[in-house]
């Protein structure tokens, strides 16, 4: 397991540490270093050092490079789930059946785009002049990870920076860096020269000297909206361009005509994913109200009869949440939730007994929920979910919509023009209808509102990491 920095192609220490814990015990599993102003200005120098050489090289070549991380990612897929579970929480079921396939899949799919990023030619209105464009590397982009899938979303920023030609800089969230660094020895077993990948690791301040570096390009982040404005104000200042993947407070539309049973595995796994630390989870449930009382006793009843335990124990359902800071903050909405006159039906505490040295939260459901409440307005990130009754269809776009954010939304209905109508209405990202979330390496994403700025995946992401020149040659 490294601990150390990756710094140039070297690893290295620091002075201070600080500790990442196991939340489903508390225990600290190892101590890291606290990077320096110092360190983050060497990592950024590597970077721009080993820019030209990287942005230069054949194409194939750099593609190779990606599929070998891919193979050799792949080939040690139980080492990286086993340290995602232990330091970040989520079940085995989860970081091996989703969160490390999706990241050898980001690295062949962004691998394949290496030999296929084109200019265009285009008619002008101007004789005797051919003009073309070509997309070409930005430079050092500075990439900041958040906690809740932490190898999983830093390969969606690392692949296309890598394949467009930019090197970079990592700072994963303090509270889950070790599987970055894992991915770091890997990047080195695969041959990618030193200094086109560094990881400086720490906290906020860590992020802040980055994002401030007069050398970075570009800044992609993935994480809370407050801290994604702070970044977006910093970035505009100094004129970086910057991508933004930020909170969410998804509505799940449940249309009268659906079949209440069989939509609510669907939306159960929508809400409770990775212990509802997911920024598109489903938490407001908008129900018909002839039907929602049966909906919320029936979610109670699936959310309560989960098990709760270690990741690594293959018989868990819901793990633990990231910290303890995390499960402070939500069993403080659902203070506020009952504060309010919400309907508790179920979960509502921390779980005891033998899970009560981790960070484990007993999935919570609230019934009765009305659109002014805070758990109902603003995103908890824990396995909380709230049932709004509605009573006219022709309301629910814009009850939808009734929110700073819009990352995701779900619309469950046997009625395909209905679904579609109301996927054009909500404002959000990304929309699934009759069906949980899932994703591909080919499909954009991003939000709107205050979900953020830009897109990860598919070609978008290939735009993000790049910038068009124009070229202008005289045929006279």
């Amino acid at each position: 397991m490294r601990t150390d920095m990756y710094i140039n192609g070297k690893w290295t220490g620091g002075s201070a540490t600080f500790p990442t814990h196991n939340p489903a015990t508390g225990e600290v599993i190892a101590e890291l270093p606290a990077a320096t102003p110092s360190d983050v200005d060497a990592a950024v120098g590597a970077a721009a050092d080993a820019f030209a050489e990287w942005a230069a090289m054949l194409p194939a070549q750099r593609a190779r490079l990606l599929l070998k991380v891919a193979d050799l990612l792949e080939q040690r897929a139980d080492e990286f789930a086993r340290l995602e579970t232990t330091d970040q929480g989520q079940p085995l079921a989860i970081s091996a059946g989703f969160s490390v396939p999706n990241a050898v899949e980001h690295f062949r799919y962004y691998a394949g785009w290496v030999t296929k990023i084109t200019g265009l030619t285009a008619p002008l209105s101007v004789p005797d002049v051919d003009y073309r464009t070509r997309r070409e590397p930005l430079g050092v982009c500075g990439l900041i990870t958040p906690w809740n899938f932490p190898l999983m979303i830093l390969v969606w920023k690392l692949a296309p920076a890598l394949a467009t030609g930019n090197t970079v800089v990592i700072k994963p969230a303090e509270q889950t860096p070790l599987t970055t660094l894992l991915l770091a020895e890997v990047l080195e077993q695969a041959g990618i020269p030193a200094g086109v990948v560094n990881v400086v690791t720490g906290g906020p301040e860590v992020g802040k000297a980055l994002v401030r570096h007069p050398k970075i390009a570009k800044i992609s982040f993935t994480g809370s909206t407050a801290v994604g404005r702070e970044i977006a104000a910093e970035a505009g200042r100094a004129l970086k361009k910057v991508s933004l993947e930020l909170g969410g407070k998804a509505p799940s539309i449940i249309a009268a005509d659906a079949d209440i049973d069989a939509v609510i595995e669907g939306n159960l796994m929508s809400g409770l994913l990775n212990s509802g630390q997911v920024c598109a989870a489903a938490t407001r449930f908008y129900v018909d109200r002839e039907r929602s009382d049966e909906f919320a006793e029936k979610m109670a009843g699936a959310a309560g009869s989960m098990t709760l335990g270690s990741g690594l124990d293959e018989t868990a359902q819901l793990g633990p949440v990231v910290s303890l800071e995390q499960l402070e903050q939500i069993d403080s909405y659902v203070r506020i939730g009952k504060e309010e006159g919400a309907q508790l039906l179920a979960g509502g505490s921390r779980a005891d007994g033998e899970l009560a040295g981790g960070y484990f939260y007993r999935p919570t459901v609230f019934g009765n929920v009305t659109q002014d409440m805070r758990i109902a307005r603003e995103e908890i990130f824990g396995p909380v979910l709230t049932v709004l009754p509605y009573d006219d269809p022709e309301e629910l776009a814009v009850r939808a919509n009734d929110t700073d954010y819009g990352l995701a939304a779900y619309i469950w209905s046997r009625d395909i023009g209905t679904a579609n109508r109301l996927a054009h209405q909500v404002k959000a990202g990304t929309v699934w209808i009759n069906m949980p979330p899932l994703l591909d390496a080919g499909a954009a994403w991003g939000g709107m509102k205050s979900s953020g700025l830009g897109r990860e995946m598919g070609w978008e992401a290939i735009e993000a990491f790049t910038e068009v020149k124009s070229i202008w040659t005289s045929l006279a």
